[in-house]
């Protein structure tokens, strides 16, 4: 119902457990889901928002994106972070160490992900789109710089802005062209056009809105609204 809406983007999230509401709640992992997502839409884009690098080796992670690539035809993004949520970590028995040690650990996967589509045969489809998620000044935005297609952050415009600012510092500082990177941010279903607007004056192209049961395509109808009338 989103993609014949018209969305460009659906995305689930990669947890073992609810955020919000009932924290024993029904849930599904992510990565499985995504195929099923894959296999039910004909033209939007999927992916995680995003995967939690260390709960899966990197070698891996990369044949399953590699998969979901060929199954939708090209339609994946490959969103990732750090990690962050503890009780997934304790529950599921991975080491949740520091957040330091989560980070160095997400540039070294990214390195390893690359690297394997470049060799395991097939190849992927195209050239997997590359999500980073988080907005910490010191690395993951250095590491956004380096690696990513689309950066990811939440916050207001003035929030948006300042990390924008940060990102394009890092991308001057490694080598990259700012403009190279897809930026995008969090939206509610309750935004209004103005505070929308003002996201999109920072330079975010790309907005995701949040979702709850139970599910309100209304506002997915009205966000669809918003963007066609800014093209």
């Amino acid at each position: 119902m989103a993609e014949e809406l018209g969305v460009d983007t659906i995305w689930n999230w990669d947890h073992f457990f609810p955020l919000y509401g009932e924290p024993d709640g029904p849930h599904f992992e992510g990565w499985t889901l995504l195929t099923a997502m894959a296999t039910l839409t004909q033209r939007a884009e999927v992916g995680c928002l995003v995967t939690c690098n260390t709960y899966r080796n990197p070698a891996l992670l990369s044949d399953m994106a590699k998969t979901i690539d060929h199954v939708s035809n090209g339609r994946l993004i490959l969103g990732i972070g750090a990690g962050w949520f503890e009780r997934d970590y304790s529950e599921f028995g991975y080491e949740f160490g520091t957040a330091g040690g989560r980070l160095a650990a997400l540039e070294k996967s990214l390195q390893i992900i690359k690297e394997r589509w470049e060799k395991d045969a097939p190849k992927p489809l195209r050239k997997i789109p590359i999500l980073v998620g988080g907005s910490g000044e010191k690395v993951t935005l250095k590491i956004a710089a380096k690696y990513a297609d689309m950066w990811h952050g939440f916050g207001d415009a003035e929030t948006l802005a300042h990390k924008l600012e940060v990102l394009n510092n890092w991308c001057a500082e490694v080598g990259r062209d700012p403009n190279e990177i897809e930026r995008c941010s969090g939206t509610d279903k309750d935004s209004s056009d103005s505070e929308r607007d003002a996201l999109i004056k920072t330079g975010v192209s790309h907005l995701v809105m949040g979702m709850g049961e139970p599910w309100d395509f209304k506002a997915i109808e009205e966000l669809v609204k918003w963007r066609d009338a800014r093209k």
